[in-house]
């Protein structure tokens, strides 16, 4: 394979019908929104869920965004995170307001719950509904110059961070920064798929994890799931921010060089960004290198595994993707292109 697998982020879901959800979870969304539901349109199609994700029509003449999934999805877990997270964001970071939530018990009985609140079979989240696009597909200069300065003003926004608590980003990927080591040694198997040079470079990744401790403390909070499906350009061109469930601790510039690869891949000059960008103008180079390496080794961990419980396979294409396109970022980097493949 001479390019990374082409992939249609508008297309990598697959979710169920408002029809099928309990009714009984019908029925707590309207109490809990305090008026009907009048239509609810097609389900999203977007992300690597089986969660609900759809916008709808509500009989007072509002418009929002209604996700929902039962116990034992990840996204049951996600989108009650959510629901903490976006009330406590400062109100410069341009994400869709929570409005409200709501929850069945097991046994079938309703209620309505405080954000992170309740248990129950389904629970879902209500936010106000964004008319938007997603950016990155793929990335054009005017996008990536509204992105990079919602990033940068997210930034500024979420130091210090507003939530107590918080894991750092560090430890999210602490395993993950143990892979390059175990397909040096044999531990674990180079997923398929990767460039032919992969295995030459495997000793310079290792060494870019040893830096990883240091290049990722910080504490301003960080979305650390940034990627274009993540993010909105309404029509006055505003950069909107969705779903907040992964929020760390990290450096203030780890939401934006996240976005970077992908973008170089597509055409961007990213490189000379990150001289520009008041994120990244002042960052040693081998930080900025080491964090795109643990991306890169993250991704590779479970690529060739199958999708976890709940997942599309469009999440391993997702994955090989991104380890392609971050490899290649370092590959220009790090002058690997004058490795002999």
């Amino acid at each position: 394979m001479s390019r990374a697998p082409d992939i249609d982020y508008t297309a990598t879901s697959l979710r169920p019908s408002w029809a099928s959800l309990p009714p009984a979870l019908h029925e707590s969304l309207t109490v809990a929104l305090g008026t009907n539901i009048t239509h609810v349109h097609n389900p999203v199609t977007s992300g690597f869920t089986g969660g609900f994700a759809a916008r709808a029509d509500l009989a007072d003449g509002r418009q929002v965004f209604i996700k929902a999934a039962p116990e034992g999805l990840h996204a049951y877990q996600a989108y009650q995170r959510e629901a903490e997270v976006v009330p406590q964001l400062p109100n410069s970071v341009r994400a869709p307001a929570i409005i409200t939530t709501a929850h069945t018990t097991p046994t079938g009985t309703t209620g309505t719950t405080t954000p992170g609140g309740g248990g129950g079979r389904w629970f879902a989240v209500v936010s106000e509904w964004v008319d938007g696009r997603m950016p990155g597909g793929p990335w054009t200069v005017e996008d990536f110059g509204r992105v990079t300065a919602a990033c940068e003003q997210m930034a500024e926004a979420l130091w210090p961070s507003p939530l107590v608590g918080l894991k750092k980003f560090g430890e999210l990927v602490a395993e993950d920064v143990g892979v390059p080591a175990a397909v040096l040694s044999g531990e674990q198997e180079l997923p398929t798929g990767l460039q032919g040079w992969v295995p030459q470079v495997l000793p310079e990744l290792v060494e870019l994890m040893q830096l990883a401790p240091e290049a990722l403390a910080g504490d301003t909070a960080a979305h650390s799931d940034l990627r274009p499906d993540n993010l909105l350009i309404d029509d006055a061109g505003t950069c909107w921010t969705i779903d907040w469930n992964w929020l760390t601790l990290g450096p203030a510039w780890l939401d934006w060089v996240g976005l970077l690869p992908v973008a170089q891949y597509q055409g961007i000059d990213t490189f000379t960004a990150i001289t520009r960008s008041p994120l990244t103008a002042d960052v040693p180079s081998d930080y900025l290198d080491s964090f795109v390496a643990v991306i890169a080794a993250y991704m590779m961990k479970n690529a060739d595994a199958p999708p976890p419980p709940g997942c599309t396979p469009a999440l391993r294409a997702h994955q090989r993707l991104y380890a392609w396109t971050f490899l290649d970022w370092l590959a220009a980097r790090r002058r690997w292109h004058t490795v002999d493949v």
